[in-house]
């Protein structure tokens, strides 16, 4: 599987302790099957953040039979509640090597604030979450899985 990362610090290996906390589904390196997410996600850490450009890293994943993988095929209860989990307790809320489904972006912040909130309810939220067009993301969370990720390409597009 080929998968993107944008970052806004330059590396040549992944390190799963500088992973940033309070993510979708967890502490983990996230990627995406989508370049030009991953470009955007680099352009926004270097707005937000600064950093040493704007980079996009190119990825193969050999999934291994002994992974423990979640994949979610959409905008789910269960994705809500895995959402809501990691932003509220922060960590790693799951025993998953791997995890993939939608990304909850700015489009859909305010839904899932509302939800983590407790002003929306789960069917609430998901109703509204229906008129957004998102992207995926897959997120690595143990060494087991990083070992099957090999960089294949890195770009840096500049500040």
């Amino acid at each position: 599987m080929k998968l993107f990362h944008g970052s806004n610090q330059d590396f040549d290996t992944v390190d799963l302790s500088k992973s940033r906390d309070k993510r979708d589904f967890g502490r983990g390196f996230y990627m995406t099957t989508i370049r030009e997410q991953a470009g955007s996600w680099a352009e926004n850490m270097v707005i937000r953040y600064g950093g040493a450009g704007i980079f996009v890293y190119e990825f193969e994943l050999s999934i291994s039979d002994n992974l423990k993988i979640k994949h979610f095929d959409g905008l789910t209860e269960e994705w809500l509640e895995l959402v809501k989990t990691n932003r509220i307790k922060g960590g790693l809320q799951h025993q998953y090597d791997i995890v993939q489904g939608p990304v909850a972006n700015d489009n859909t912040m305010r839904t899932i604030a509302l939800y983590v909130a407790g002003i929306y309810t789960a069917d609430m939220a998901l109703r509204q979450l229906q008129f957004f067009k998102v992207n995926d993301q897959v997120s690595i969370h143990t060494q087991q899985a990083l070992s099957c990720l090999c960089l294949t390409k890195k770009d840096n597009h500049g500040k």
